[in-house]
Protein backbone atom coordinates (compact mmCIF):
# COMPACT_ATOMS: atom_id res chain seq x y z
CA UNK A 1 0.00 0.00 0.00
CA UNK A 2 1.71 3.39 -1.14
CA UNK A 3 0.98 5.87 1.78
CA UNK A 4 1.76 9.37 2.27
CA UNK A 5 3.75 10.04 5.02
CA UNK A 6 2.89 13.20 7.40
CA UNK A 7 4.75 16.35 6.35
CA UNK A 8 3.66 18.54 8.88
CA UNK A 9 3.60 16.32 11.78
CA UNK A 10 5.73 18.22 14.46
CA UNK A 11 5.20 21.90 12.72
CA UNK A 12 1.53 22.36 12.76
CA UNK A 13 0.80 19.85 15.30
CA UNK A 14 2.83 17.78 17.39
CA UNK A 15 4.76 14.27 15.94
CA UNK A 16 4.41 12.53 19.14
CA UNK A 17 1.01 10.52 19.11
CA UNK A 18 0.85 11.02 23.10
CA UNK A 19 1.57 14.86 23.19
CA UNK A 20 -1.13 15.49 20.36
CA UNK A 21 -3.82 13.60 22.16
CA UNK A 22 -3.04 15.78 24.86
CA UNK A 23 -2.93 18.86 23.10
CA UNK A 24 -6.09 18.80 21.34
CA UNK A 25 -8.06 17.18 24.73
CA UNK A 26 -6.67 20.48 26.75
CA UNK A 27 -8.34 22.67 23.47
CA UNK A 28 -11.65 20.71 23.74
CA UNK A 29 -11.99 20.69 27.55
CA UNK A 30 -11.22 24.46 27.37
CA UNK A 31 -14.00 25.02 24.33
CA UNK A 32 -16.51 22.69 26.00
CA UNK A 33 -18.24 24.87 27.12
CA UNK A 34 -18.75 27.12 24.36
CA UNK A 35 -19.56 24.26 21.55
CA UNK A 36 -23.58 24.41 20.93
CA UNK A 37 -24.30 20.35 21.01
CA UNK A 38 -27.79 20.99 20.29
CA UNK A 39 -26.72 21.14 16.56
CA UNK A 40 -25.66 17.42 16.67
CA UNK A 41 -29.25 16.47 16.47
CA UNK A 42 -29.41 17.79 12.51
CA UNK A 43 -28.07 15.80 9.34
CA UNK A 44 -24.26 16.83 8.93
CA UNK A 45 -23.34 17.61 5.61
CA UNK A 46 -20.35 18.94 6.10
CA UNK A 47 -18.65 21.75 7.89
CA UNK A 48 -16.01 24.12 7.34
CA UNK A 49 -12.28 24.27 9.75
CA UNK A 50 -9.15 26.13 9.79
CA UNK A 51 -5.68 24.52 8.94
CA UNK A 52 -3.20 26.68 10.86
CA UNK A 53 -1.23 25.27 13.98
CA UNK A 54 -2.99 23.63 16.40
CA UNK A 55 -2.17 26.13 19.14
CA UNK A 56 -4.11 28.80 17.23
CA UNK A 57 -6.78 27.50 15.57
CA UNK A 58 -7.85 24.36 16.99
CA UNK A 59 -9.94 26.30 19.35
CA UNK A 60 -12.45 26.32 16.34
CA UNK A 61 -12.04 23.59 14.45
CA UNK A 62 -12.22 21.50 17.73
CA UNK A 63 -16.19 22.48 18.06
CA UNK A 64 -17.30 21.07 14.24
CA UNK A 65 -15.25 18.10 14.86
CA UNK A 66 -17.06 17.48 18.83
CA UNK A 67 -20.74 18.07 17.12
CA UNK A 68 -19.43 15.63 14.28
CA UNK A 69 -18.81 13.04 17.40
CA UNK A 70 -21.85 13.73 19.51
CA UNK A 71 -24.47 13.21 16.29
CA UNK A 72 -22.83 9.60 16.20
CA UNK A 73 -23.68 9.98 12.60
CA UNK A 74 -21.83 7.25 10.55
CA UNK A 75 -19.59 8.34 7.10
CA UNK A 76 -18.38 6.09 5.11
CA UNK A 77 -15.72 8.56 3.64
CA UNK A 78 -14.95 12.27 4.28
CA UNK A 79 -14.02 14.24 1.64
CA UNK A 80 -11.54 17.16 2.78
CA UNK A 81 -11.10 19.63 0.36
CA UNK A 82 -8.21 22.02 0.87
CA UNK A 83 -6.44 24.84 -1.26
CA UNK A 84 -3.30 24.40 -2.99
CA UNK A 85 -0.80 26.73 -1.63
CA UNK A 86 2.30 25.35 -3.14
CA UNK A 87 1.49 25.60 -6.71
CA UNK A 88 2.19 21.73 -7.62
CA UNK A 89 -0.42 19.65 -9.62
CA UNK A 90 -3.28 20.94 -12.37
CA UNK A 91 -6.39 23.09 -11.33
CA UNK A 92 -8.12 20.20 -9.28
CA UNK A 93 -6.27 17.22 -7.90
CA UNK A 94 -6.44 13.77 -6.13
CA UNK A 95 -3.67 12.38 -4.41
CA UNK A 96 -2.10 8.67 -5.52
CA UNK A 97 -1.93 7.58 -2.25
CA UNK A 98 -3.91 4.50 -1.10
CA UNK A 99 -3.75 6.23 2.25
CA UNK A 100 -2.27 8.59 4.65
CA UNK A 101 -0.29 8.46 7.95
CA UNK A 102 -0.64 10.97 11.03
CA UNK A 103 1.00 10.01 14.88
CA UNK A 104 -2.83 8.65 15.19
CA UNK A 105 -2.77 5.88 12.74
CA UNK A 106 -3.51 5.39 8.98
CA UNK A 107 -6.59 5.88 7.07
CA UNK A 108 -7.06 4.66 3.72
CA UNK A 109 -8.11 6.66 0.82
CA UNK A 110 -11.55 5.72 -0.62
CA UNK A 111 -9.77 4.75 -3.72
CA UNK A 112 -12.91 3.63 -5.76
CA UNK A 113 -14.53 6.97 -4.86
CA UNK A 114 -11.14 8.53 -6.02
CA UNK A 115 -11.59 6.81 -9.54
CA UNK A 116 -14.87 7.70 -10.27
CA UNK A 117 -14.50 11.84 -10.20
CA UNK A 118 -12.03 11.42 -12.74
CA UNK A 119 -9.71 14.72 -11.90
CA UNK A 120 -6.18 14.98 -12.41
CA UNK A 121 -3.69 13.42 -9.83
CA UNK A 122 -1.04 14.52 -8.22
CA UNK A 123 1.57 13.33 -5.51
CA UNK A 124 3.15 16.43 -5.02
CA UNK A 125 -0.09 18.87 -4.71
CA UNK A 126 -0.51 16.57 -1.70
CA UNK A 127 3.02 16.00 0.08
CA UNK A 128 3.89 19.29 0.72
CA UNK A 129 0.48 21.06 1.21
CA UNK A 130 -0.61 21.51 5.01
CA UNK A 131 -4.37 22.31 4.99
CA UNK A 132 -5.37 18.90 4.13
CA UNK A 133 -3.07 17.01 6.35
CA UNK A 134 -4.32 19.21 9.53
CA UNK A 135 -7.57 17.97 9.14
CA UNK A 136 -6.75 14.04 9.29
CA UNK A 137 -5.62 13.51 12.94
CA UNK A 138 -9.05 15.58 13.99
CA UNK A 139 -11.02 13.18 12.73
CA UNK A 140 -9.07 10.38 13.81
CA UNK A 141 -9.25 11.90 17.66
CA UNK A 142 -12.44 12.34 17.44
CA UNK A 143 -13.75 9.61 15.90
CA UNK A 144 -13.57 6.10 16.20
CA UNK A 145 -15.71 4.52 13.71
CA UNK A 146 -13.85 3.23 10.17
CA UNK A 147 -13.83 5.68 7.78
CA UNK A 148 -12.27 6.64 3.94
CA UNK A 149 -11.07 10.05 2.87
CA UNK A 150 -10.62 11.56 -0.71
CA UNK A 151 -8.11 14.52 -0.02
CA UNK A 152 -9.08 17.02 -3.08
CA UNK A 153 -6.66 20.43 -3.61
CA UNK A 154 -7.98 23.26 -5.58
CA UNK A 155 -5.24 26.12 -6.77
CA UNK A 156 -8.05 27.69 -9.21
CA UNK A 157 -10.47 28.66 -7.25
CA UNK A 158 -13.12 29.44 -9.09
CA UNK A 159 -16.82 29.05 -8.96
CA UNK A 160 -16.55 27.15 -12.40
CA UNK A 161 -14.23 24.63 -10.26
CA UNK A 162 -16.30 24.77 -7.06
CA UNK A 163 -19.11 23.38 -9.09
CA UNK A 164 -17.27 20.87 -11.00
CA UNK A 165 -16.19 19.55 -7.81
CA UNK A 166 -20.01 19.63 -6.15
CA UNK A 167 -21.41 17.81 -9.48
CA UNK A 168 -18.61 14.98 -9.68
CA UNK A 169 -19.10 14.41 -5.95
CA UNK A 170 -22.86 14.03 -5.51
CA UNK A 171 -22.82 11.66 -9.23
CA UNK A 172 -20.02 9.12 -7.69
CA UNK A 173 -22.25 9.55 -3.76
CA UNK A 174 -24.37 8.07 -5.48
CA UNK A 175 -23.13 5.60 -7.95
CA UNK A 176 -21.44 4.15 -4.80
CA UNK A 177 -24.16 4.88 -2.01
CA UNK A 178 -21.60 6.57 -0.34
CA UNK A 179 -22.49 8.11 3.08
CA UNK A 180 -20.04 11.18 2.39
CA UNK A 181 -18.95 14.32 4.88
CA UNK A 182 -17.33 17.53 3.40
CA UNK A 183 -15.18 19.30 5.12
CA UNK A 184 -13.54 23.04 3.58
CA UNK A 185 -10.23 23.66 4.92
CA UNK A 186 -9.99 27.69 5.07
CA UNK A 187 -8.44 30.11 6.94
CA UNK A 188 -9.70 33.55 6.66
CA UNK A 189 -8.20 37.20 6.73
CA UNK A 190 -4.42 37.15 6.73
CA UNK A 191 -2.31 39.56 8.27
CA UNK A 192 -3.92 42.33 9.07
CA UNK A 193 -5.42 43.99 12.52
CA UNK A 194 -7.82 42.27 14.15
CA UNK A 195 -10.63 44.89 13.11
CA UNK A 196 -9.53 45.29 9.70
CA UNK A 197 -9.60 41.33 9.55
CA UNK A 198 -12.86 41.36 11.60
CA UNK A 199 -14.72 44.09 8.82
CA UNK A 200 -13.64 41.88 6.05
CA UNK A 201 -14.33 38.68 7.21
CA UNK A 202 -17.99 39.58 8.02
CA UNK A 203 -18.97 39.83 4.53
CA UNK A 204 -17.81 36.82 3.45
CA UNK A 205 -19.63 34.94 6.19
CA UNK A 206 -22.48 36.75 5.47
CA UNK A 207 -22.44 34.85 2.33
CA UNK A 208 -21.89 31.59 3.38
CA UNK A 209 -24.61 31.66 5.81
CA UNK A 210 -26.72 32.36 3.30
CA UNK A 211 -25.47 29.71 1.46
CA UNK A 212 -24.30 31.47 -1.64
CA UNK A 213 -21.16 29.90 -3.12
CA UNK A 214 -20.95 32.62 -6.48
CA UNK A 215 -21.69 35.42 -4.46
CA UNK A 216 -19.22 34.23 -1.67
CA UNK A 217 -16.18 34.06 -4.67
CA UNK A 218 -17.31 37.69 -5.69
CA UNK A 219 -17.69 39.48 -2.67
CA UNK A 220 -13.77 37.50 -1.49
CA UNK A 221 -12.56 39.03 -5.26
CA UNK A 222 -14.12 42.35 -4.51
CA UNK A 223 -13.18 43.02 -1.05
CA UNK A 224 -9.72 41.78 -1.22
CA UNK A 225 -9.97 39.51 1.43
CA UNK A 226 -7.21 37.03 1.56
CA UNK A 227 -9.43 33.96 3.04
CA UNK A 228 -7.33 31.12 1.11
CA UNK A 229 -9.84 28.06 0.94
CA UNK A 230 -13.24 30.21 -0.59
CA UNK A 231 -13.25 27.47 -3.22
CA UNK A 232 -13.40 24.88 -1.47
CA UNK A 233 -16.12 26.47 0.48
CA UNK A 234 -17.87 27.23 -2.54
CA UNK A 235 -17.57 23.36 -3.59
CA UNK A 236 -19.17 22.29 0.05
CA UNK A 237 -22.08 24.73 -0.35
CA UNK A 238 -23.07 24.29 -3.89
CA UNK A 239 -23.14 20.71 -3.09
CA UNK A 240 -25.25 21.19 -0.08
CA UNK A 241 -27.46 23.20 -1.86
CA UNK A 242 -27.84 20.60 -4.77
CA UNK A 243 -28.52 17.67 -2.58
CA UNK A 244 -31.31 19.28 -0.12
CA UNK A 245 -33.74 22.48 -0.36
CA UNK A 246 -33.40 22.84 3.56
CA UNK A 247 -29.50 23.29 3.88
CA UNK A 248 -28.49 26.00 6.52
CA UNK A 249 -25.20 27.23 7.86
CA UNK A 250 -24.20 27.98 11.33
CA UNK A 251 -21.34 29.56 12.19
CA UNK A 252 -19.80 27.76 15.73
CA UNK A 253 -16.61 29.95 16.20
CA UNK A 254 -14.61 32.59 15.65
CA UNK A 255 -11.36 33.98 16.42
CA UNK A 256 -7.92 34.79 15.35
CA UNK A 257 -4.21 34.00 16.39
CA UNK A 258 -3.87 37.21 18.34
CA UNK A 259 -6.47 35.27 20.75
CA UNK A 260 -3.17 33.48 21.66
CA UNK A 261 -0.18 35.47 21.20
CA UNK A 262 -1.28 38.88 20.92
CA UNK A 263 -0.01 40.82 17.75
CA UNK A 264 -0.95 43.85 15.68
CA UNK A 265 -1.39 41.19 12.89
CA UNK A 266 -3.09 38.23 12.54
CA UNK A 267 -4.66 35.88 11.06
CA UNK A 268 -8.38 35.12 11.57
CA UNK A 269 -9.99 31.54 11.56
CA UNK A 270 -13.91 30.40 12.13
CA UNK A 271 -15.60 27.33 11.93
CA UNK A 272 -19.20 26.19 10.62
CA UNK A 273 -21.92 23.29 10.19
CA UNK A 274 -23.37 23.06 7.34
CA UNK A 275 -26.66 20.90 7.92
CA UNK A 276 -30.26 19.87 6.89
Amino acid sequence: MKIREPYFAGKFYPSDKSDLQNLISKIRKTESDLINLNLAKYKISGGIVPHAGYIYSAYQAVHFFEILKVSQQQFDTFIIINPNHTGYGKEICLDTNEAWETPLGITEIDTEFNELLNLSKSEEAHKYEHSGEVILPLLQYFLNNNFQIVPITMSVQNYYNAQLIAGKLRMAALKLNRKICIIASSDFSHYVSPEEGKIKDEKAIFEILNLKPEKLINTIKKNHISMCGYGPVAALLEYANSVSDNTKAELLRYGNSGDVYPSEEVVDYASFLIYE
